[in-house]
């Protein structure tokens, strides 16, 4: 599996190189984490950094995020907004992480302003909840590492419907509706602008017209994917119900074929199985994408990186 994914990384890296020998972008997306709710010490929970110009901002917190952003030296204390997609637990489990650790006061942290947050209905209850919790947690801090709280203290806002949430240094998001499944509501995806260059984070969702909508002709359109074998799938009603509220591999790629991004990745990567059944391949995944889209793609991992110009550079992570 290793050897596959770093082979389509390599290959992503010559086939879009161009942009190599131009000046670095300052915009730029890594995966900080690329797993299913599966506790996979290869890949953390989901989440993505987006930076853009001197703007951070990150889509979903799970499993890890405090680990991965400290691995690419950067402060939590330096978000500038945190987004959330839909409050399953993997996709939020990593926030009172962020939250609390982002405030402390050594280099990993240093949060002297307000934790802003960002998603659809349901986010001022979580965050105001999460507050209740750990509200001992902060008095004792306050009152003995002399914390400031003004660094603690949350601004959460909310959205009801598509359309632009957040707008700061040229930099644009506008979040779309997304269909994880009949009674997985709210769900949404981001698309962030910036100079003229585009990135799509469709959320978790099954084959939905809106991100083909508000991802068409994105430089980057990063998709999460969900797959099964098909003995598994015929045999097991759990793991239909789970792969009804993802998008498959064939149709990721018909999705992609109808957006045309310069560069599609996999990312929140739902591979399952059984006492009995493997769990598919990457092998597998692409291959199944391939029948319906020939397009530029790259299976995602941990801590890679896309540097988004006139072209857009793939960067496995090297510490």
């Amino acid at each position: 599996m290793r050897r596959i994914l770093s082979a389509l990384a390599a290959a992503a890296v010559l086939l879009i190189c161009a942009a190599e020998s131009r000046a670095q972008s300052d915009f730029k997306v890594t995966l900080l984490g690329t797993a299913s709710p599966s506790p996979r010490p290869t890949r953390f929970g989901p989440s993505t950094l987006v930076e853009a110009g001197d703007k951070k901002l990150l889509s979903d917190m799970g499993r890890g995020v405090p680990v991965r952003l400290w691995q690419l030296k950067v402060p939590m204390g330096k978000i500038d907004a945190h987004f959330i997609t839909h409050f399953h637990s993997d996709h939020v489990s990593g926030i009172p992480d962020v939250w609390l650790t982002g405030w402390l006061s050594p280099p990993f942290g240093r949060r002297t302003s307000p934790f802003r947050v960002i998603g659809p209905p349901g986010t001022k209850s979580l965050m105001e909840n999460l507050q209740k919790a750990y509200a001992l947690d902060i008095k004792i801090r306050i009152e003995d590492e002399k914390l400031p709280p003004s660094g603690i203290a949350v601004t959460a806002e909310e959205f009801s419907k598509d359309g632009v949430v957040y707008e700061s240094g040229g930099v644009k998001v506008t979040a779309f509706e997304v269909d994880h499944g009949d009674a997985i509501k709210p769900a949404y995806g981001y698309r962030v602008d910036y100079k003229g260059r585009s990135v799509v984070i469709s959320g978790d969702t099954r084959y939905n017209k809106n991100v083909i909508k508000y991802g068409t002709g994105a430089d980057l359109l990063v998709h999460e994917v969900g797959s099964a074998r098909p003995e598994l799938l015929a045999s097991s009603p759990a793991v239909q119900r789970i792969i009804a509220h993802h998008t498959t591999p064939k149709e990721c790629g018909e999705v992609f074929a109808k957006a045309k991004p310069k560069l599609a990745v996999y990312t929140h990567i739902v591979l399952l199985s059984s006492e009995k059944i493997t769990e598919p391949t990457l092998d597998d995944v692409v291959a199944e994408t391939r029948q319906t889209y020939s397009g530029q793609l790259v299976v995602g991992e941990d801590l890679m990186a896309f540097e988004i110009g006139d072209t857009v550079t793939a960067k496995p992570f090297v510490p």
